[in-house]
């Protein structure tokens, strides 16, 4: 499977950089694609699937602690970067590449024919 760097993205306007909120998730859609959007402590921002992988829990309702944001259903913390929930509970998410133009934000979503593999 290819590393979301080598396929080609679709670039979604999702929202202004400057109204997000800090540690605060915003959930965006497209095409049936549900993400949540974060806006870390640092200004940096993640973009990750929006259902934790054990119960479909909202991760954008989930609490942020540094580069972590924690299921609000049962608590898994899951690593922002890589999507990863950590152990001892397992499962992964997958994640988005973002970019800020002319202050606001874009998500790079996969191609549609990439997406369903």
């Amino acid at each position: 499977m290819k590393t979301q760097a080598e396929q080609q993205l679709i670039w979604v306007q999702a929202v202004l950089y400057e109204d997000l909120a800090f540690n605060t998730g915003k959930t965006i859609r497209y095409q049936g694609e549900e993400v949540a959007l974060f806006k870390l402590k640092s200004g940096k921002l993640q973009a990750l699937q929006n259902r934790c992988p054990h119960k479909e829990g909202v991760l954008a309702e989930g609490i942020v602690c540094d580069d972590h944001v924690f299921c609000p259903m049962h608590d898994r913390k899951i690593h922002l970067p890589s999507g990863l929930v950590q152990a001892p509970d397992t499962g992964c998410v997958r994640t988005y590449v973002t970019k800020v133009d002319d202050g606001t934000v874009y998500i790079g979503f996969p191609t549609t024919k990439e997406m369903a593999s």
